[in-house]
């Protein structure tokens, strides 16, 4: 069958966009009331994947092609105004916080409980639903449980674990496993569509391991560059229990560096577009009243703004976590001669040396640490203190 053009996106995902592709046919079939492959399409989606593998991504695109009336050629006006984020019946959930509240999923169930008001389908797509909180959770799987008939939901988790999505939801989900994209797909994408050198686009593609967003930063901000020089760094200044608290102080404020950059401009148009609606800066009768109006208004915004602002600090702390992982991963590949390709190709002689130096035991400790420092911040150990625990473990080896 032929692939609809909003699947272009997707890099290395050619199982799952045949099973995508096919459900968008049958939905269009099901609303012209003529369904030719019913058992394709169900109400409920789970979009599975590591980071990077285009989650979101793949469920934007499902929506687009569920609304449109070509089942996604990428041109029309549903596809445009869903991939844009402003379709009238598809409502996104991305989580400003580490958690999704359950007021806000009441208010989404109820709203995508109507009917269609211009699309074909009643869309609710929830990015991060590993975020939902346990009431939250609840209370979308009531709606999951008992859908309206034109009501779909798309869920975006990184698997189908119980700590990612509760089990209940998970069994009323038809679930899309994508997988990391191979790093000659993600360099293509970045020649194609960025007009990247091959060297340079073959580097990123491989340092950003699969993740095509990590990837295009990587191959064109060099502070993004910077960044993960820095963190590569890492091993080789652990020289004593002093240089760890250092190196430990130097990867937290990097990441609050890299967030802070990421939500500035955010939130500044945030304030400001507030700050306008709410006639800030006006004169005359009621003046003072709407003075107090707005700064109450404010005062919520900058709470939402600091949540989002510590999710994303966690984000990129993880993200450094992921680069320092795949150097001990290269460490202990060069330990035991595996005939597999380093994550990071530029840290290759630093691998080397180090797997003349450290035992293999020893490497997989320092491997160890790393990930026991995620899962540490992921349940929400203070993201300082999980660091300087790992930094230590490092030293030791």
């Amino acid at each position: 069958m032929t692939v609809p053009a909003v699947f272009d996106t997707l890099v290395g995902q050619d199982e799952a966009v045949t099973t995508l592709a096919r459900a968008a046919a049958a939905a269009g079939s099901l609303v012209a009331g003529t369904p030719v492959d019913g058992a394709a399409m169900t109400h409920a989606w789970l979009f599975t994947g590591p980071p990077g593998s285009g989650r979101s991504v793949a469920a934007r695109a499902f929506a687009a092609a569920l609304q449109c009336p070509d089942g996604g050629c990428g041109t029309c006006q549903a596809c445009h105004t869903t991939l844009g984020g402003t379709h009238a019946d598809v409502r996104f959930v991305v989580p400003d916080g580490l958690t999704i509240k359950v007021d806000e999923m009441r208010e989404l169930v109820l709203r995508a409980a109507g009917a269609p008001s211009q699309g074909r389908w009643q869309i609710v797509l929830i990015e991060d639903a590993d975020r939902l909180s346990e009431k939250a959770s609840n209370a979308l799987l009531k709606a999951v449980e008992e859908p309206t008939p034109r009501t779909v939901f798309l869920l975006c988790t990184p698997s189908t674990h119980p700590d990612d999505i509760s089990v209940t939801i998970r069994s009323r989900c038809r679930v899309v496993t994508l997988r990391q994209p191979p790093a000659e797909a993600v360099a293509a994408v970045l020649r194609r569509r960025d007009g990247t050198d091959d060297a340079t686009a073959a580097w990123a593609a491989a340092a950003a391991q699969g993740h095509v967003g990590r990837a295009r930063r990587l191959a064109s901000d060099p502070q993004a560059r910077s960044r993960r020089e820095a963190v590569l760094a890492v091993p080789r200044r652990l020289t004593g229990v002093g240089a760890c608290f250092d190196a430990a102080n130097a990867l937290i404020e990097a990441a609050e560096a890299e967030a802070a950059a990421a939500v500035s401009e955010v939130d500044s148009s945030e304030r400001t577009a507030l700050e306008t609606a709410l006639g800030a800066g006006g004169t005359g009768r009621g003046a003072a009243g709407a003075a107090r109006g707005v700064a109450g208004q404010l005062k919520d915004l900058e709470k939402r703004q600091k949540l989002r602002a510590t999710r994303s600090q966690r984000d990129a702390l993880d993200r450094a976590l992921v680069d320092l992982a795949g150097f001990y991963r290269d460490v202990l590949a060069r330990s035991f001669e595996a005939p597999i390709a380093p994550v990071h190709a530029d840290t290759a002689e630093l691998a080397e040396a180090a797997a003349q130096r450290w035992s293999p035991e020893s490497t997989l400790r320092r491997l160890e640490a790393v990930l026991a420092c995620r899962t540490a911040i992921e349940t929400n150990v203070k993201p300082r203190i999980a660091v300087e625990a790992m930094m230590l473990e490092l030293w030791r080896g």
